[in-house]
């Protein structure tokens, strides 16, 4: 082969070597650096559309109960006010999972209902099996997926 290409394709793969070190490194930074005000998802007036939960629970819940994960299995959380979760320890849920971000997810009161929400996370917060895309409303008995961890909300 000539020269040329040889020298072509050297400098072709490492503008795409740059640009993988460049994504991993704004992804660890991104992970790394606090929750504030500026940063946070933007709470929406409109809640997404979400799997209808099982029937005779339409009523907003009060506890947020881990049904699967390691550790916390069969511990409850009153949602009295905003629970923060993710692997930071300023949450007030702290999950040690590698699926789970600094500051994952929160779920917050909005009027007599709560509402979960996605904080940017990488892997996804899921309501019902359903990934969220903006913020949701909580119904009783529906199901909040963090990592290998898994909410049911209760009376």
């Amino acid at each position: 082969m000539p020269d040329l290409v040889l020298d072509l394709l050297k400098y072709v793969f490492l503008i795409l070597l740059y640009i993988f070190v460049a994504r991993a490194v704004r992804a660890v930074f991104l992970e790394m650096r606090p929750a504030t005000a500026q940063n946070r998802a933007p709470v929406s007036r409109s809640p997404a559309r979400t799997a209808p939960p099982p029937r005779g629970s339409r009523k907003a819940p009060r506890k947020a109960a881990v049904v699967e994960g390691e550790g916390l299995r069969g511990k409850s959380f009153s949602l009295n006010d905003e629970l923060t979760i993710g692997r930071a320890e300023k949450n007030t849920l702290v999950l040690n999972d590698s699926y789970v971000s600094q500051f994952h997810a929160r779920i917050s009161p909005r009027g007599e209902a709560f509402v979960v929400e996605d904080m940017g996370s990488t892997n996804g917060t899921y309501l019902n099996k359903r990934r969220l895309t903006a913020p949701a409303e909580l119904q009783r008995g529906d199901r909040v997926k963090i990592g290998k961890t898994v909410l049911e909300m209760r009376k």
